[in-house]
């Protein structure tokens, strides 16, 4: 935090609590407290960690070349360029403005539905390698038994989620593509709390017409149009 913003971190959070409070592999979050009271969760990278995926992206790289190279079958995989895609994913990710930029669109999209809630990023506080955003409270989404001890419906939570990914896939073309019970939680209000937009994904407008059209099939069972559509 102190290399990242150019100065001491009681300048920036009246309290910062050191034990982080969840991890994962490139980065790690903490709870802190601004100067101005805010509580806030703040997203670190891991030290070092551009230098170790740069070793494993090497790695990869030359395992996938010295495949081509020795067993011709193999390029149809297209190795190398799977390597490469990766590389620029990763970069991406690693450059935690762009998570944040993702996150402020996000939240405008669904910006009046109570359905749906994402923490406000925290600009001021936020670089390339740290992302301080508005802390959220609230039960982790495969807690079942918890949620249905505050009183809300699970059916109804169910069919929320639904809504919200049919929401960003199919109106927005701009979805959160790492939807998994980690970055989900509900308020004691019920809405559907989204952390962690890291990995996010687009679709142009005619794939969205195609995905609605296999959707369409599924869901009635009618596996000739599903087939239809995707060749």
């Amino acid at each position: 935090i102190v290399q990242e913003f150019g100065q001491p971190i009681e300048k920036i959070f009246k309290c910062f609590e050191d034990k982080p409070v969840a991890a994962a592999s490139i980065a790690q979050v903490h709870f802190a407290t601004t100067i101005d009271g805010n509580p806030v969760a703040v997203k670190i990278l891991r030290p070092k960690v551009e230098e170790a995926f740069s070793r494993d992206l090497a790695f990869l790289n030359w395992i996938a070349k010295t495949t081509e190279d020795h067993i011709p079958d193999m390029r149809r995989l297209r190795l190398s360029e799977f390597v490469q895609t990766l590389k620029r994913t990763i970069a991406l990710e690693m450059d935690l403005r762009l998570e944040a930029a993702a996150g402020d669109e996000l939240r405008s999209n669904f910006e009046g539905d109570s359905t749906f809630f994402v923490p406000n990023m925290d600009w001021t506080r936020t670089g390339r390698r740290v992302l301080t955003t508005e802390r959220i409270e609230g039960f982790p989404i495969d807690e079942i038994e918890t949620i249905k001890k505050t009183g809300l419906d699970v059916k109804t939570l169910v069919g929320n989620m639904a809504r919200i990914l049919f929401l960003q896939v199919f109106r927005d073309g701009f979805f959160h593509a790492d939807l998994h019970p980690g970055n989900l939680t509900v308020s004691p209000n019920g809405s559907i709390q989204a952390v962690d937009f890291g990995i996010m994904g687009r679709i142009d407008r005619q794939t969205r017409f195609y995905l609605a059209e296999m959707l369409i099939g599924f869901l009635n069972a009618d596996y000739e149009k599903v087939a239809s559509v995707h060749f």
